[in-house]
This record gives C-alpha cells, sequence and structure tokens, in this order.
C-alpha cells in the first residue's frame, strides 16, 4: 500500500491538473462562441454566391469555365482539415482515420488512382507523415483571424492545380459543426463545381449580361470555391473548440473522481495506521502489566 505521503502528492497532483482541465474548458467555451458568431456571419455570403454562381452557370453551359468540366476521377487531391494542438479528444484522429479510409474505398472501388494531399493542420500533417504519404502541402491551422487568407491560399493552389490538368477533381474533408458535443466528419466535392441539376435550365429568364457570362463566371468562380474552403475552415475551428471543452469537461469529472478515491485510500490508510499505533500501545501496556 502506498504512504500517506505518497496519497498525498497524488490527491495534490490531481487537483492541480483537474484546475487546468477546468480553466481550458472556460476557454475553449469563450472561442466556441466567438467561432460560432464567425459561422453565422459567413452563411449568408457563402449561400447567396452559391445561388448566384448556380444561376449563371446553368445560362452559361457547362462549357462555359474549366472549372465546371467534369472529369473521371483518377487523380485526386484532398483538402484535409485539422488542428494544430490536440486535446481535443477524438477530433483530429477520426478525421484523419476517415480520410485514409476513403482513399482506400476508392482505389479498392478502382475509381481513383492517385491522390494529392494538401493538409490543413500540424496534427493532420504528423498523422499522414508517420504513416508515409507524401504532401503535396501543408499550412498551419486556421483561426478567425486568418481563415480568409488561409482560403485563398488554399483556394489558388487547389484551382491551380484543376485547371492545369494536374488533378481531375478536388474534395474537402473537414468535421462539420453541429453543437459543442458533437461534429461529423464530412468529405464534399470542392471541384469541379456543382451547379445542381441542368434540367431545368431552359425555363429560366435570361439577362443581358457585361461583361459576357463567361467573364462573369471566371470572377465569381474562384471566389466561390475560397468560400467553400473559408466555411469549412470556420466549421472546423468550431468543431476543435467544441471538442476541446466536451472532452476538458470529461477530463475534470475524471479527476474529480480520482480525487474521491484516493481520499478513501488517504482516509483508510491513516485509520489502518492509527489502529496499529494504538495495537501497540496496547501490547506494551500489557506487557508491562506481565
Amino acid at each position: 500500500m502506498p504512504s500517506l505521503k505518497a496519497v498525498r502528492r497524488r490527491i495534490a497532483s490531481v487537483k492541480s491538473t483537474q484546475k487546468i482541465t477546468r480553466a481550458m474548458k472556460l476557454v475553449a467555451a469563450a472561442k466556441l462562441r466567438r467561432a460560432q458568431d464567425d459561422i453565422i456571419a459567413a452563411r449568408p455570403y457563402a449561400l447567396a454566391l452559391a445561388e448566384a454562381v448556380a444561376q449563371v452557370a446553368l445560362r452559361a453551359g457547362l462549357d462555359a469555365h474549366p472549372m465546371l468540366e467534369r472529369r473521371e476521377q483518377r487523380r485526386l487531391a484532398l483538402v484535409v482539415i485539422t488542428s494544430d494542438r490536440g486535446l481535443c479528444g477524438g477530433f483530429n484522429a477520426t478525421l484523419s482515420r476517415a480520410t485514409v479510409r476513403f482513399m482506400e474505398e476508392q482505389k479498392a472501388a478502382g475509381a481513383t488512382d492517385e491522390f494529392k494531399l494538401y493538409v490543413v493542420g500540424r496534427k493532420g500533417r504528423d498523422f499522414f507523415r508517420r504513416r508515409g504519404f507524401e504532401l503535396a502541402g501543408t499550412y498551419p491551422a486556421a483561426t478567425g483571424e486568418n481563415a480568409g487568407g488561409r482560403a485563398r491560399e488554399l483556394g489558388l493552389a487547389v484551382s491551380d492545380d484543376f485547371l492545369n490538368g494536374r488533378i481531375d477533381g478536388v474534395r474537402i474533408v473537414y468535421n462539420e459543426f453541429r453543437s459543442a458535443a458533437s461534429q461529423r466528419v464530412a468529405i464534399e466535392l470542392l471541384l469541379p463545381v456543382e451547379i445542381g441539376s441542368s434540367e431545368v435550365e431552359g425555363t429560366l429568364t435570361d439577362f443581358v449580361y457585361e461583361p459576357s457570362k463567361e467573364e462573369v463566371l471566371a470572377t465569381m468562380l474562384p471566389l466561390y470555391v475560397q468560400s467553400r474552403i473559408l466555411r469549412a475552415l470556420l466549421e472546423s475551428v468550431a468543431s476543435e473548440f467544441g471538442a476541446r471543452m466536451t472532452a476538458m469537461e470529461s477530463a475534470s469529472k475524471n479527476a474529480k473522481s480520482a480525487i474521491a478515491q484516493l481520499t478513501l485510500q488517504y482516509n483508510r490508510a491513516r485509520q489502518a495506521a492509527i489502529t496499529k499505533e494504538l495495537m501497540e500501545i496496547v501490547g506494551g501496556a500489557e506487557a508491562l502489566k506481565g
């Protein structure tokens, strides 16, 4: 049985850890609120831009811009969004394993021969490098302040690869935020740009464009790709804080349970020590009587 001093030291250590996990939970909760506000602010622009792109593309036709070109997905680029920091439960590991599983399924089905990985976040970068994957690009994790710049950087990189024929399609992999306790791994098509069904094209009322439809699309499509990436980055940031808040809450509860068990162990050990001393005193007194 551990000594009383060792148990006291262990209790003090767990209490110190509990203070840290509680503080991290509070910080994550505060940052989560700001991240949710960022998502809410970005959604109207993203939705309006997507609708505008679809309307113009349906009128101009699928051959109006190379970003609309449908190709066989033999060479596929994946934009994988993780975080730089841990202590957020299975946030990074679940997404990274889902990415590997998706690649294995695509290869097994014969749909894709080659993958090109663009990884955001140190955790994802380390995961894929340890497993021998070659990375086409690595980027620091985004925050609310630099998410716009990171989205432009990624958008330009994957768009250039697609337009120059180095890849046939782009998918983005990220944690979609649902609630503080729930995130879902999403794998969505980014390029070629999806514009919905062309069956309604004949019923659309057309307009006079200045400049031409093709020039309008050439301006809007890169912005659309960047807005999709930006939204995924913001979703990932909010999901990370939600996962960290949940993980730290669970850690705090576990620390509380450990402290209760250690306190019980300490009290039992102290009681056993007191009982032993009393028995020694009684034994000594009996010996003196004899």
